[in-house]
Order: structure tokens, then C-alpha cells, then sequence
């Protein structure tokens, strides 16, 4: 059976496991990718404050795609660690294609974006088609935690009831 409680519930341990796994790519330098920064920066420019929200934004964040998992789950009737970890490639396609690539550098004030004049100073760097403006392994990573991010939400929603 396929439950709400447990798709949210993975999805806490699966933003867990992205998050942190993100964070350990960026301190072992496989990445310069800050996703907390990046989230956080939409709000304030304080650095330090910016990386506080931004965790809760991406919690948040983690929170709504377990819920558009759900969705998917429900829809096609099966949920599992398998077919979870297919729609992290999705997620992660998504995430990496369109949503960090286009739609946050055109929202985002703190952002660098193609039509920047030398007059701004933005705090940020784009990521870049697939994130490659933050290193070459950064595709890789976010790939890698986007299925294990999935996996993780399919089984719980799965075997969690």
C-alpha cells in the first residue's frame, strides 16, 4: 500500500541523505555547489544567514517533491525503491535542466544571469546547463542524490503504512 506518511517520511531522510551528501561533495572539492547558499541568497545577502534559510528552504523543498512523488506513486499504482529511483533521474534532470538552470537564475536577485551588466556586482554564479558551472563531478553528484533521494521516498511510501 502506498501511504502519504510514508513518502513524507522518506522524503525527511531522503533530503537528509541529498543534503548531506551534497554538503560532503562541496568539503571533498568534487563540487563548488551550495544549494542551501543558492536558496537562501533569494532572501537576504547575509551569507551566513542566507545558508540558515536556505536549509529550510531545501527541507521544504524535499518536503513538496515527496508530495509529487506521491502523486506519481498513486497515479501509476506502484511505489518501491526501484521506481522511486527512477524518478530521482527525473528529479534530477529536472533540478539540473530547467529548474536550477533557468528558472532560478531568471527569479533570482543576487544571481548573475547572461544579460548582467558590468554596473551589477551579483553575489552569485549561474550553475550552468547541468550544473557544470560548479565543476564537472557536479552533474554526477546531483544525479547520484536526486536516486538515492528517490529510492528513499519510493520505498517508505511503499513500506511505510
Amino acid at each position: 500500500m502506498i501511504t502519504l506518511w510514508g513518502s513524507l517520511a522518506g522524503g525527511v531522510v531522503g533530503t537528509v541523505m541529498l543534503t548531506s551528501g551534497l554538503r560532503i561533495a562541496q568539503e571533498l572539492g568534487w563540487t563548488r555547489m551550495d544549494i542551501p547558499l543558492l536558496l537562501g541568497c533569494v532572501v537576504t545577502d547575509d551569507r551566513g544567514r542566507a545558508s540558515v534559510i536556505g536549509y529550510v528552504l531545501h527541507f521544504v523543498n524535499g518536503l513538496l517533491f515527496a508530495l509529487v512523488y506521491y502523486a506519481i506513486f498513486r497515479a501509476v499504482g506502484h511505489a518501491g525503491w526501484l521506481f522511486g529511483g527512477a524518478l530521482g533521474v527525473v528529479h534530477a534532470a529536472f533540478s539540473g535542466g530547467a529548474l536550477l538552470t533557468v528558472l532560478l537564475p531568471a527569479v533570482h536577485p543576487r544571481m548573475a544571469t547572461p544579460w548582467s551588466d558590468a554596473e551589477e556586482t551579483p553575489l552569485l554564479e549561474p550553475p550552468g546547463f547541468l550544473l557544470v558551472n560548479y565543476g564537472r563531478r557536479t552533474a554526477l553528484w546531483t544525479l547520484v542524490l536526486h536516486v538515492v533521494y528517490g529510492a528513499i521516498v519510493g520505498g517508505f511510501a511503499a513500506h511505510l503504512g
